[in-house]
């Protein structure tokens, strides 16, 4: 099993590319399969979940050509398609429920095992299963997988979600794009990565318009266009390279990311006492010994988003003061804060809120990342800490980060990868 070493104390400087969002790529890569016809996607990430998708819609038919020069693939799906999502697939992510309602609205059917991902939460699909049924879908759930039908179709229907679920979001967008009729979503998640998908499904031939915050108006149509798309960047990877360089009181220039996509974050960072210089498709950042405690909520966008919520727990730990995180997306995303203890931090969790102490330095230590947005939080925790620290199972590092070894040594981190 894979491990990473790193050594602690190097302040991070120079340039950092931002690669094409994996969490935007996931929800497009299954829409893919309403299609007939040939998409071309670029500035797809070279991460471990994008292969996992890949893989799917490989064996359910899709004709896959890629380009990894390029990160772009072509994919058509003008063949008989099989409707089964099997386990093997779909266990490592839980953005394998996403072939749903595709499969649903272009087969009127679908064999889908129950996801998997990290384990920071129970994440039920109810939501997405209610709210498909109110489309016309009757289902089961039988050993691990979910039976799924419409014999009649699918048909449009106005629909509230009882909460903003990013991934019910993406499923029932999808599914309604080839329904009968009109669709009205509503209380919907609104992440960059929602509109993101929007955009593809409207430039291949979908009829999608958003009628308020939060409501969506979709005309369900049967034929889709040949396009071509590119993924938006990744606003977690920057917001992650924003905390390294505030982190080790460094200086990056982060690329290829619109600063409008990730306006709470450099809003919260400015308030510690970072100093962050906004431009149109960059930023620079640069770090300060003198970060300020504070309160922090994680919630949907446009609040400050969970899976950012590790990392700035690190950069807390260097605050003058209390600071306190209240995890409101997720009921089990602290698994980390056991292992920045043994580093020398001082969080006491009571419930879904996280106490952390300042004015730590913590030390190196061997560790266990237990989900993807702890790996890079335990590598921000050894890039400030004294002497050498170790990081195990980081396999799930490498389903959502692309190249961070290397990326993170061209600004100075003395990191490696071990076997």
């Amino acid at each position: 099993m894979q491990k990473l070493e790193v050594l602690g104390g190097k302040k991070l400087r120079g340039q950092v590319d931002i690669s094409g969002s994996k969490n935007a790529s996931l929800p497009i890569l299954a829409a893919t399969i309403l299609s007939e016809e040939k998409i071309c996607l670029t500035n797809l990430p070279r991460v471990k979940d994008i292969e996992t998708m890949v893989n799917l819609l490989k064996s359910i038919g899709s004709n896959i050509k890629r380009d990894s020069k390029k990160k772009s693939l072509s994919i058509t799906n003008n063949k008989k398609l099989k409707f089964f999502a099997p386990y093997n697939l779909v266990k490592t992510m839980r953005a394998g429920i996403l072939v749903l309602g595709p499969m649903l609205a272009r087969f009127h059917k679908a064999k889908v095992s129950l996801p998997g991902g990290c384990s920071i939460g129970t994440r039920p699909i109810d939501i997405h299963l209610n709210c498909l049924s109110k489309l016309g879908v009757e289902y089961k759930i039988s050993n691990g997988y979910v039976y799924a039908s419409a014999k009649n179709g699918l048909v449009g229907a106005r629909i509230k979600f009882p909460k903003i679920s990013v991934g019910a979001t993406e499923n029932l967008i999808i599914a309604a794009s080839r329904a009968k009729g009109a669709t009205i979503l509503s209380n919907c998640a609104i992440e960059p990565e929602i509109k993101d998908l929007v955009n593809f499904l409207n430039k291949i031939g979908a009829k999608i318009k958003w009628i308020g915050k939060r409501t969506v108006k979709i005309f369900g149509v049967k034929k889709f266009k040949e396009s071509k798309y590119k993924i938006m960047p990744d606003r977690i990877e920057a917001g992650t390279y924003m905390i390294a360089a505030a982190i080790t009181e460094g200086k990056i220039l982060i690329k290829g990311i619109d600063p409008k996509l990730i306006k709470a974050e450099i809003d919260l960072l400015k308030k510690i006492g970072v100093k962050i210089f906004n431009f149109k498709n960059k930023l620079k950042v640069i770090g300060s010994n003198d970060i300020k405690n504070t309160i922090i909520k994680t919630a949907p966008y446009p609040g400050f988003p969970t899976d950012l919520q590790a990392q700035i727990m690190v950069l807390l730990c260097k605050a003058k003061g209390l600071s306190i995180i209240s995890e409101e997306i997720f009921e089990n995303r602290f698994m980390h804060c056991g292992e920045l203890n043994r580093m020398g931090a001082k969080i006491i969790i009571k419930g879904s809120k996280a106490y952390i102490s300042g004015n730590i330095k913590l030390k190196s230590a061997e560790l266990m990342a237990t989900d993807l947005r702890a790996s890079v939080c335990l590598i921000l925790a050894a890039l400030i800490a004294k002497g050498k620290s170790t990081i195990n199972r980081i396999y799930h590092l490498d389903r959502g980060y692309e190249s961070i070894e290397k990326k993170l040594r061209k600004i100075g981190a003395k990191i490696k990868r071990k076997s």
